[in-house]
């Protein structure tokens, strides 16, 4: 079954672009294109795609209320696609549930890789943008006061976070820690429903959150 793609851009050269570069993959359909969040919304609703790629800055209604408004385990999984770097609104989107973030500067190569790994419930944030954004836009509080997980974290399980926090693949952190994948995978999934995180972007802002990762940068 081939992956189902819903775009939303309110620039035409974006969503063409980005439609030619996923509709030449053999695994990745593009099922609408649309303008603005509203739009959005609907052909989420008449679709049901597996992945929406959506901008932040949109008419109607931005990214991010759509973002919120989609959060449940019942919708599509959501890759922000913009040109803001360090703009807080994708800070807010990442922990409103959506499941990676690219530039629109990245790589054909690196959105289709990011549409596969949503697909699967994974995620993907530009590497080259992942620490400064989670160490740069994570609330300027104690780390005391970031969430505490239902079981502490054996060490091991810290190693695989700080490793993520970094903007680390999991093959990645198996060639770092010396585990097989199926082990990072086991570990992550054990981290996940202990923070009681919907991804793996969500663990990576805890770890800076809560102080994990400040020796990683």
């Amino acid at each position: 079954m081939a992956i189902r793609v819903v775009i939303a851009d309110d620039q035409d050269m974006v969503r063409t672009g980005f439609r030619m570069i996923l509709e030449s993959q053999p695994d990745i359909e593009v099922v609408a294109d649309v303008v603005d969040g509203e739009a959005a919304l609907a052909a989420v609703a008449e679709h049901r795609p597996d992945v929406l790629l959506l901008d932040i800055r949109m008419p109607k209604m931005d990214g991010l209320e759509v973002t919120r408004r989609l959060s449940g385990s019942d919708t599509p999984h959501i890759v922000i696609v913009t040109t803001f770097d360090l703009d807080e609104y994708v800070h807010a989107a990442l922990h409103g549930g959506a499941s990676g973030f690219l530039l629109k500067d990245a790589s054909p190569a690196m959105l289709v890789e990011a549409v596969r790994a949503a697909a699967v419930g994974d995620s993907l944030v530009s590497p080259a943008i992942t620490v400064r954004l989670l160490r740069e836009m994570a609330p300027k509080t104690p780390a005391s006061q970031a969430r505490r997980p239902a079981e502490p974290l054996t060490e091991r399980e810290r190693e695989v976070v700080r490793c993520l926090a970094r903007g680390l693949t999991n093959a990645e952190i198996a060639g770092e820690l010396f585990v097989s994948l199926s082990t990072v995978k086991t570990h992550l999934a054990n981290v996940q429903a202990k923070l009681d995180a919907r991804n793996r972007v969500e663990i990576a802002a805890w770890a800076w959150e809560s102080g994990l990762a400040a020796n990683t940068a």
